[in-house]
């Protein structure tokens, strides 16, 4: 009768040691998968201040490398702020394998080239903040990919061509969107205005054109709209 009772708690006892050498080695292998994407990072930028270099260093745990947030729960890296560090260089495809991010703040730096597609991966991200660097080329269309998005700055930086049409459609959380001075062309999206829950929208410095369609009337929290030198005519199309 005793060994009959000693086999079920045996295996629940089993059962339980094994969910916590998984649970152990997941949360080893996605803080490994972090910190290997922050030291990539760190080796394809310049970093004059040496604020990278002396910090952010395998010997030390990452969550208190310095502009680096982890979360309380299960230690993954949820905010990367490098803003104001005189950092130059690209941004490297292995900054997508930080699948926890919600905060990324680069502003104010010389990073340069084209945003990688592997940003796509951090669906978490609600803070995206790249104004004041180098960036190149178009707008990707994937930055509409973002459903939890609230804040979006590419302010400053050299984009061209249009802002895409159906990027907006993956942002239904959208509060902020800057993308003032730049090299932008064309006309404004009719979809951005179905982001209901924008508030402020800066557009100015670039090339766009055209009449304010009169589907801003949809945005009706909105305290600020920056559209100046820009074609646009500022009245809205007629019914």
């Amino acid at each position: 009768m005793g060994n009959t009772r000693f086999i079920p708690a045996l295996t629940v006892a089993l059962l339980l040691l094994n969910f916590v050498v998984s649970f152990s080695t997941k949360i080893t292998t996605n803080f490994s998968a972090d910190q290997s994407a922050l030291l990539a990072l760190k080796a394809h930028v310049i970093d004059p201040q040496n604020l990278l270099a002396t910090n952010w260093s395998s010997a030390f745990n990452i969550c208190k490398w310095i502009g680096v947030t982890c979360g309380s729960r299960h230690r993954r890296v949820i905010a990367l702020d490098l803003s104001n560090m005189s950092l130059s260089g690209i941004v490297p495809p292995h900054i997508g394998n930080l699948s926890s991010l919600t905060w990324l703040n680069m502003r104010n730096n010389n990073f340069h080239g084209s945003l990688p597609v592997q940003l796509v991966n951090l669906h978490r991200l609600k803070y995206i903040r790249l104004s004041f660097n180098s960036f190149f080329g178009v707008i990707p269309p994937w930055f509409g990919s973002f459903p939890r998005l609230q804040y979006l700055s590419l302010s400053y930086n050299n984009f061209i061509g249009e802002i895409p049409l159906d990027m907006f459609q993956g942002l239904p959380r959208l509060q902020v969107l800057y993308l003032a001075t730049n090299r932008l062309s064309g006309r404004i999206p009719i979809g951005l205005f179905e982001c209901k829950e924008l508030q402020d929208i800066s557009l100015a410095g670039n090339r766009l054109k055209g009449i304010l369609p009169k589907e801003i009337g949809n945005l009706t929290i909105l305290k600020t709209l920056q559209l100046h030198n820009n074609m646009i005519e500022g009245k809205t199309q007629s019914t």
